[in-house]
């Protein structure tokens, strides 16, 4: 019986050891190899004092080791901690400071990153590279996997310890980490494999990072059915295509700006894609001009999931893609479908109770995917699971048939490209610059990007700042692509009667594109 994660990759290599678990690159991983380096690095990790439930963090962008790192820490209990690579040290810091991992496994190319921070982590007791020379206050990634036994580590996680720790950023600005349980993610599995259809022979590309819950659970619900994996270092768009023609890619997961970016690579109508039955896309709608060019193309291969890292789950189904439907099809592709077979969905106003068909209010679901909770937060966790739902923080509305319309965001979160993005976090970083006094943050609907950020800033007295300042500002503070794209000067912002800014008004005086030349150009003063 499969219980834990354990169980699968034990499964998987008893039942197909020559069938190709990973193709990455030009290399092709067997599931008995995956599971063989796994076990000995999982020994490896045990021999350096490690024990179950202690952390081990992982900084890396799509690789082969960052799968066995998963599945050593799968395979004897210990909790797998992964970092955003896209983070400014500032964040990472925070990020290992509150983890407070023994192991840091990390790329090469972050290195320097891991350098700049390190004599700030004490707790981290060894420091594990690979993918290019180690420095000298680390080890090689192959030495330490090398020192480990064949038969690995000599224990197993039981299935409610905690397999993932996987920060997710709050509405305060802290991220907060996410725990989520081995019995949680064999749900997840189980959840992903049935939306999907996956099946034994599917080939399923990933491209988006695996430190977060999408392509890691479209990964672990392929291999729950024995389906091989082609992994992508990172999004190339040619790449992509290309990959899809000559390994007979099933099935691909991409945001609808990385569909865009692959409907735009040139040549791509001559392509053979006929293999390719599905498209999981998430993190925002398909706009309709690019659903059409998609099914034009490739035909009925479009299905959306929605879904968060607490847990959760809603599904728009493949025949459910009719933007020249009836009214009522057009209509629904506005929404984020319906609910899983396993998930119970509700809409409930301030005081819990909950609303009929049509009315908007807070979204909770409930299901055996969720999470156990948030890492050293207790409160946070109270709040988000009290009556047993979870409380996603969005504001959304059911239709008669079970279809789940979003309609605002309670977390005040803007996705930009497939990633959440949360207003306090770049208002925090925006207000340690010394000239500005008050800040708020508003996503501004983009072509491209589905959001963008855009700051509207009231210079302190005497205070002097350009658009071009405040934004590399930014970028010293928090991740890069959190920072703002436009900023609005202003001599005050817009308050409710608590004194709380009112986005409300911001969005309607602020939330269309600035004219070309205005004042989000200008260096401003205020006198």
């Amino acid at each position: 019986m499969i219980e834990t994660l354990g169980d699968l990759l034990r499964n998987n290599a008893h039942k197909f050891p020559d069938e190709t678990a990973f193709v990455y690159a030009d290399r092709r991983i067997s599931f008995r190899q995956h599971f063989d380096r796994a076990n000995r690095l999982a020994s490896a990790i045990w021999k350096r004092g490690l024990r179950r439930q202690d952390r081990v963090s992982i900084l890396s962008q799509n690789t082969i080791e960052f799968m066995e790192t998963y599945a050593a820490c799968e395979l004897a209990g210990f909790i797998a901690a992964t970092v955003n690579w896209r983070l400014a040290p500032p964040e990472i810091e925070y990020i290992l400071n509150d983890s407070t991992p023994r192991l840091l496994v990390f790329e090469a190319q972050y290195a320097g990153v891991v350098d700049q921070i390190r004599h700030k982590l004490p707790h981290i007791e060894g420091f594990a590279c690979f993918g290019g020379p180690a420095p000298d206050w680390a080890m090689s990634y192959e030495d330490l996997l090398a020192g480990g036994d064949g038969e690995g580590a000599p224990s197993r996680p039981l299935p409610d310890e905690i397999m993932h720790l996987i920060y997710t950023s709050g509405t305060t600005g802290r991220p907060k980490g996410v725990m989520r349980s081995h019995r949680g993610e064999i749900a997840v599995a189980q959840l992903m494999a049935t939306e999907l259809g996956l099946i034994v022979s599917d080939r399923l590309q990933l491209m988006m990072p695996v430190f977060h819950v999408g392509s890691r659970f479209l990964q672990l619900g392929a291999h729950l059915r024995g389906a091989t994996v082609i992994l992508h270092h990172d999004f190339k768009p040619a790449d992509i295509v290309a990959t899809i023609v000559r390994e007979r890619v099933t099935m691909t997961h991409m945001a609808p700006t990385m569909v865009q970016a692959v409907l735009g690579v040139p040549g791509i109508e001559e392509a053979d894609l006929t293999s390719l039955h599905t498209i999981c896309y998430s993190a925002a709608p398909m706009p309709v001009p690019l659903l059409r060019r998609g099914l034009k193309l490739l035909g009925p291969v479009f299905l959306q999931l929605y879904g968060m890292t607490e847990g959760g789950g809603t599904t728009l189904h493949k025949r459910q893609h009719k933007p020249d439907g009836t009214p009522e099809d057009v209509r629904r592709l506005g929404s984020i479908g319906q609910a899983a077979p396993t998930v119970d969905i509700k809409i409930v106003d301030d005081e819990g109770r909950e609303l009929p068909v049509g009315q908007t209010g807070e979204i909770l679901t409930r299901t055996p995917s969720h999470m156990v909770g948030y890492w050293n937060n207790s409160a946070a966790t109270i709040a988000a699971l009290r009556g047993g739902w979870y409380h996603t923080g969005d504001l959304g509305m059911l239709d008669e048939q079970g279809f789940l319309y979003l309609v605002d965001r309670k977390k005040d979160m803007i996705i930009s490209g497939g990633e959440n993005i949360y207003s306090r976090e770049v208002e925090e970083a925006l207000a340690t610059h010394p000239s500005v006094q008050d800040v708020a943050v508003i996503g501004v609907k983009d072509e491209y990007w589905g959001e963008v950020v855009r700051a509207i800033v009231v210079l302190a007295p005497g205070g002097q700042a350009a658009e071009a300042e405040l934004i590399e500002h930014c970028k010293t503070q928090i991740a890069s692509y959190k920072k703002p794209k436009s900023v609005i000067f202003t001599s005050e912002l817009p308050r409710l009667p608590s004194g709380k800014i009112n986005k409300v008004v911001l969005r309607q005086v602020h939330g269309s594109a600035a004219p070309a030349g205005g004042a989000a150009n200008e260096t401003r003063s205020k006198p």
